[in-house]
């Protein structure tokens, strides 16, 4: 049994079936990316697996390590040990990113406001900050801001990974994360991912363009295409789609004017 398993996955959006069946297997210490087309389903995929509200599950299962995921809420899912970094990161305004990034783990870690053995202390939260803040170029300034307001777009992605750094989870699922980034933020979040990948940690990258896996090789590579995993191999598969694109299974053309993104 893997430490992460999608098997035969339906989800529907307003009536729309988007995923047909999809399945793929990910241990700690591993990086697979799904890659594929606009409207293939790769955030449906994503918000699906975090347990969005508006995302109806048809079909399948999803289990970490063995237990079952889809009758949780996020939150529990969350304290289970998955993390996603959204490809929209949303504005929290009056948060500040300390008080954030320490409630978040506070309640990681099961702190009630009752059993102070259970919160993290003040030093203890500053040296877990330094080396993350330190890998992504960020900032101590960047604490005491609002939770994304006036952020830049490299500056959302990167809080993602700080987020994903601070939580240290077992699965993590990064969405796009390398959309909108400059070539020197994709480096720094690199960077970063490089730093936390192996050991206890399982990364799936769901990414269209293969520009982020030139800095983060992924141990395997699925294709998604119309909701369903069309195959599956090696990097050599990320290679392969720079050269030809998804011409194989779909027209992009075609598909490109029908669609910017799936729902």
């Amino acid at each position: 049994m893997a430490d992460f398993e999608i098997k035969d996955l339906r989800v529907g959006v307003e009536g729309r079936e988007i995923l047909k069946g999809v399945s793929l297997q990910v241990n700690r210490g591993e990086v697979h990316a799904v890659m594929g087309p606009n409207g293939s389903g790769k955030s449906t995929l994503s918000n699906a697996l975090m347990g969005h509200p508006s995302y109806q599950v048809l079909g399948g299962e999803v289990l970490l390590n063995g237990q079952s995921l889809l009758e949780l809420q996020p939150d529990q899912r969350a304290r289970l040990g998955l993390y996603l970094a959204f490809q929209y990161p949303i504005v929290v305004p009056g948060v500040t990113m300390a008080n954030f990034l320490r409630t978040a783990l506070n309640a990681q870690r099961g702190y009630d406001g009752k059993d102070k053995a259970k919160a993290i202390g003040p030093k203890e939260f500053r040296e877990l900050l330094a080396e993350p803040m330190n890998t992504l170029r960020i900032d101590k300034s960047f604490l005491s801001r609002y939770v994304n307001e006036g952020f830049s777009g490299g500056e959302k992605k990167r809080a993602e990974i700080l987020q994903m750094a601070v939580l240290r989870p077992t699965m993590a699922l990064l969405d796009e994360t390398d959309s909108g980034l400059d070539i020197d933020s994709i480096k720094y979040v690199s960077e970063s991912i490089n730093s936390m990948r192996g050991g206890e940690l399982g990364i799936l990258i769901i990414t269209h363009y293969t520009r982020i896996l030139k800095f983060i090789q992924p141990d395997y590579v699925h294709v998604l295409v119309n909701g369903q995993v069309v195959r599956s191999g090696g990097s050599e598969v990320a290679d392969q789609l720079e050269n030809t694109g998804y011409s194989e299974w779909v027209d992009e053309p075609a598909a490109a004017a029908a669609v910017a993104e799936e729902v």
